[in-house]
């Protein structure tokens, strides 16, 4: 059961759900409710495919480049931390233009659920603790953000702009640790290695 956890929290920090919500709600403002579900759907769909297929090929991309699970760990921690510091300090910022036809795939699913955080945490995860408990992690984190999506409209008028905007720069904060911890980790492998 820790181990889950150890899996699943770094994957729902990455995915973002509430960090995402302020995008989902404008991207879709103007689009019907039953259009809108469709478009959860596709995104859901989409991100996971995309994980499973950088879990499944991401251990060979590294061997093939000769680059090991500490040098990994140690990148990926930079680059998550990198992620959520930009995160937190521009969060105002992030603007995307988008086709209204495909917008669950791209860019919903891609990359603001599956995103270069999601899959750096993802293969970070499977060098660390195997494919299975990350899998797992990432479905239930899409299924939850799945369903937040779903009711955004609803959601979004309890939060707010303020508390959404509030809660994702504490995820943002909780996911910086996490990378801290990464580039500790994949140091002390480096290390040892070395020996």
């Amino acid at each position: 059961m820790a181990e889950f956890f150890l899996c699943f929290i770094p994957v729902l920090v990455a995915v973002d759900p509430i960090g995402t919500l302020p995008l989902f709600m404008g991207l879709t403002r103007g689009i019907q409710v039953r259009r809108m579900r469709k478009v959860v759907f596709q995104s859901i769909l989409t991100a996971l495919l995309v994980s499973f297929l950088f879990l499944a090929v991401g251990k060979i991309i590294l061997k093939y480049l000769g680059v090991s699970v500490g040098d990994f760990m140690v990148a990926g921690g930079i680059l998550l931390f990198l992620f959520s510091v930009v995160d937190i300090l521009f969060f105002e910022s992030r603007e995307l233009s988008s086709d209204k036809e495909s917008i669950g795939a791209v860019p919903i699913g891609v990359p603001l659920l599956a995103g270069p955080a999601l899959i750096t945490t993802l293969m970070l995860l499977a060098g660390e603790h195997g494919y299975a408990m990350p899998m797992l992690s990432t479905v239930i984190a899409l299924f939850l953000t799945g369903t937040m999506l779903f009711f955004s409209r609803k959601i979004y008028s309890i939060l707010g702009k303020t508390g959404a905007k509030t809660l994702s720069k504490l995820a943002n904060l909780l996911l910086s640790a996490i990378a801290v911890m990464m580039i500790r980790k994949g140091i002390l492998v480096m290390m040892a290695e070395i020996k």
